[in-house]
């Protein structure tokens, strides 16, 4: 699995790819601005980003709306103002920084289940498709 991390103090995205990799990613991009991380997801689609809200260049927040704009890709932000913010975004996970290793698994396993969840089994498509077809 892909992982794009969105953030611009190196290592901070540094523990991010660590608790990432214990949760099965096995690849990642790290982006320090908006406009590097929509390059990178063009580039290669992640299966979840992390983002900073507030970057040297730009937002998290624009780089994700211009990445995935119908919340197609699992999204957790992870900023030092949750508090500021938690209300204006409502369809993600934000955690406050600093993180606990804990927080940040039981955070990505959530996100990645609600996506699994969301979408339907393969066995339930090809029973749609036998049935239409």
């Amino acid at each position: 699995m892909h992982a794009l991390i969105i953030e611009d103090e190196m290592l901070i995205a540094a523990v991010i790819e660590f608790v990432l990799r214990e949760c099965g990613f096995d690849s990642f991009d790290v982006a320090p601005s908006s406009h590097s991380a929509i390059a990178a997801a063009s580039r290669q689609r992640p299966d979840l980003i992390t983002a900073d809200i507030w970057l040297d260049a730009g937002t998290g927040l624009e780089a994700v709306s211009a990445i995935s704009p119908r919340a197609s890709i699992p999204v957790i932000f992870i900023t030092g103002s949750a508090m500021q913010i938690r209300d204006q975004i409502t369809d993600y996970p934000v955690l406050n920084k600093p993180f606990s290793q804990q927080t940040l698994t039981y955070a990505v396993a959530a996100s990645m289940a609600s996506l699994t969840a969301d979408q339907p089994s393969e066995r339930t498509a090809r029973r749609r498709r036998d049935r239409t077809g």
